[in-house]
């Protein structure tokens, strides 16, 4: 009998639980560990509320779980509960399939501000992650900047934009949802480095910004490229560089109703946040593109945040005793391995791309 421990209960976990039973059936006894209470990882923590579809896959594990031969073994965090080393003593294999949990920073000055949140925090805070509960964000203030072009900062704007009837249906925390209900947020920012054909945001994720009950997505027209440059990206870019046309040409009478702004602000770089104790502020170098590439123009302003959530990607949880890229935020490894009996997969091995 063959025995594996898997640490992490995220997708993939369960995915390479799956694989191992597909493989020897019941010659094999898997060990799922995790330092919450609960399985499932990013699908239950990381994945919007309202977005439940999504959370369904989580029916594929409980398929998983069910297993006689998997076990899931919660609260226990490897490292300081026990040892890389005690596993190995155990285990055939150990697989770490952890994810990338922690907010990776710009390294900023000012980034210590309070109301500065990396979007790591801030979608735990609404999810009801345990790590977070506490989190506590001002909502008060009536700017909010967003900063990153992809479906997390995505999914944080339409989160803040959103009324309390829209998330009916959603799983969304009640200490999150009061504190959203009572939000004085009347501008959302997005921060984004580069311009329109660059953007990571999805096509169905980003026409969701067009169907709020009281919020309109803001794109200036100068800011587009010529709408026959559209004809060299992919399908699935060019649907969402059309969505954000669409809300270039949006009218003021699209917009009655609708007192809350969600504007792009394209070729934009952080440099500082600005504020004394509290973020008031984000200071801004104006970009261009040079061979994809956006290099800073030194031109620089000021955009005014009550509260900021910093969008930009993700790093593993290092391990004492595993070999670690400090740099690109994952265990070292070739081709998933790290060691002998030693093994890592998901965004563990390769960073946060893809699901």
């Amino acid at each position: 009998m063959r025995q594996i421990a898997i640490v992490g209960s995220g997708p993939a976990g369960y995915y390479t639980a799956e694989a191992a039973l597909k493989q020897w059936d019941d010659q094999v006894q898997v060990d799922i560990y995790d330092f919450l209470p609960v399985p499932y990882g990013l699908i239950r923590t990381g994945v919007a509320p309202d977005h439940q579809s999504i959370k369904g896959v989580s029916r594929r594990y409980e398929a998983t779980s069910l297993s006689d031969n998997v076990r899931f073994v919660g609260n226990v965090m490897v490292g300081p509960d026990i040892s890389v080393e005690e596993l190995r003593g155990l285990y055939d294999a150990v697989i770490f399939a952890t994810g990338a949990p922690n907010d990776r920073e710009l390294g900023l000055p000012g980034e210590d501000l309070a109301n500065v949140f990396g979007s790591a925090a801030f979608v735990g805070w609404y999810n009801g992650h345990p790590q977070f509960t506490e989190l506590n964000p001002d909502l008060s203030g009536k700017t909010a900047v967003v900063i990153g072009a992809g479906n997390v900062a995505l999914d944080v704007a339409r989160i803040m934009a959103k009324t309390r009837g829209e998330f009916g249906g959603s799983d969304i925390v009640n200490h999150a949802l009061d504190t959203l209900d009572a939000s004085g947020i009347e501008r959302i920012v997005f921060v984004v480095r580069r311009g329109p054909h660059e953007i990571a945001m999805t096509p169905k994720e980003l026409g969701e910004l067009g169907h709020l009950e009281k919020a309109t997505p803001v794109v200036e027209t100068a800011d587009l490229p010529p709408v026959e440059a559209d004809d060299a990206l992919e399908p699935g870019q060019r649907k969402s560089v059309t969505h954000l046309r669409s809300f270039a040409d949006l009218s003021d009478d699209d917009r009655k109703g609708k007192p809350t702004r969600v504007e792009f602000d394209f070729f934009a770089s952080p440099q500082a946040f600005l504020g004394n104790g509290k973020v008031e502020g984000v200071e801004v170098e104006r970009t261009e593109l040079r061979d994809g590439r956006a290099v800073g123009t030194g031109e620089t302003y000021t955009v005014p945040a009550d509260i900021v959530v910093v969008c930009i990607g993700y790093r593993t949880s290092p391990v004492e005793g595993v070999p670690f890229d400090d740099k690109g935020g994952i265990f070292l490894n070739e081709e998933g391995r790290i060691s002998d009996g030693l093994y890592c997969v998901g965004w563990a091995r390769r960073g946060p791309t893809g699901t």
